[in-house]
């Protein structure tokens, strides 16, 4: 199964972008999928400035939100942690926020959000540190404690903003009905970045399973790794919430599972966890799209839909002392 994953998980990506492509309010038979140029205009233009922009963003973006949750949960060495929870979402759409009301460029939104998320980043990580270990229900607090902290700010920002804050909630419930091509060319630098780093990084991540000290012995500075982790992390979570909104639980359901079937080695978790969310986010934005169309369902209510269940499960599996 180890080996067979990742060709399953990459086959699944093929198929479903052909799938998802015809599905939407306005139906597009699927031989124009295969023949675009034998189509209408109009179902031209719907194809390849709506759908496949959207398609592809919503891919990267559980990419992006997957590889955090795994590296995350890896740093603190707990697998309730995840960028959502533990704040460091909210501190993204902070920074997006001001971005939006001071009216800087798109790129910007990404940039600000970064250098909020990191600053709460490791504020959560200092806070939730008592000697050498993280204590989780720390960690858990502090992030609520954040989340509403900063959500106040984000809310009073709405305020000010006044008519246009309905696209300002519509974004913080996740959104990606307005994704373009340059959105995609955007995120696309950090989430190559990130999954390069990480992936080098590897097995310095492997030797933090076994405890600080463990790593230490073997050579690992402890401190400078989870401080460029979390760093790099916080880019690829900054850009992701600025251009999607906040959507919650794929860094949380989708390593855990990949977990359950590889195990805990980054070598084989990485890759299969950054699959495996791409695919998930666009299972549940196409959700989203056709289930009450021509309404769409924000896509954070749809990853809610499987994530809260699934973190219920995993705090008391906790509970029980399964970890």
């Amino acid at each position: 199964m180890n080996k067979i994953l990742p060709v399953l998980l990459f086959a699944g990506i093929v198929v479903f972008i052909i799938l998802a492509i015809p599905l939407g309010s306005v139906h597009i038979p699927l031989e124009y999928i295969f023949h675009p140029s034998q189509a209408p205009e109009y179902m031209r233009l719907i194809i390849f400035n709506l759908r496949l922009p959207r398609i592809i963003m919503s891919l990267l973006v559980g990419m992006m939100l997957a590889s955090s949750g795994a590296v995350v949960q890896t740093v603190f060495q707990n697998p309730l942690a995840d960028p959502y929870i533990i704040g460091i979402s909210a501190s993204a759409t902070f920074g997006a926020v001001i971005a939006f009301v001071l009216g800087l460029p798109d790129f910007m939104y990404g940039v600000i959000a970064f250098f909020m998320c990191l600053a709460s980043t490791f504020f959560i990580f200092k806070m939730a540190k008592k000697g050498n270990k993280i204590n989780v229900t720390t960690l858990l607090i502090i992030g609520v404690a954040v989340s509403s902290f900063l959500g106040a700010f984000t809310s009073f920002s709405m305020y000010l903003i006044g008519e246009d804050s309905f696209k300002i909630t519509m974004w913080m419930m996740g959104y990606l009905g307005n994704a373009t091509w340059s959105h995609v060319k955007f995120i696309t630098v950090p989430l190559i970045l990130a999954i390069v780093y990480f992936y080098f990084k590897r097995h310095e991540l492997d030797a933090l399973l076994s405890g600080d000290e463990e790593a230490h012995s073997l050579g690992v500075d402890v401190s400078k790794l989870k401080m460029k982790m979390l760093a790099v992390t916080a880019l690829i979570v900054a850009f992701s919430v600025a251009f999607s909104g906040m959507i919650g639980f794929v860094g949380l359901i989708i390593p855990h599972i990949i977990r359950m079937i590889v195990g805990p080695s980054n070598s084989k978790l990485l890759p299969n966890t950054i699959l495996g969310g791409g695919l998930f986010l666009m299972v549940c934005d196409t959700i989203g799209r056709v289930a009450l169309a021509p309404v769409e369902i924000p896509l954070g209510v749809i990853t809610a839909f499987f994530g809260a269940p699934f973190f219920l499960y995993l705090a008391l599996k906790n509970k029980r002392g399964d970890f």
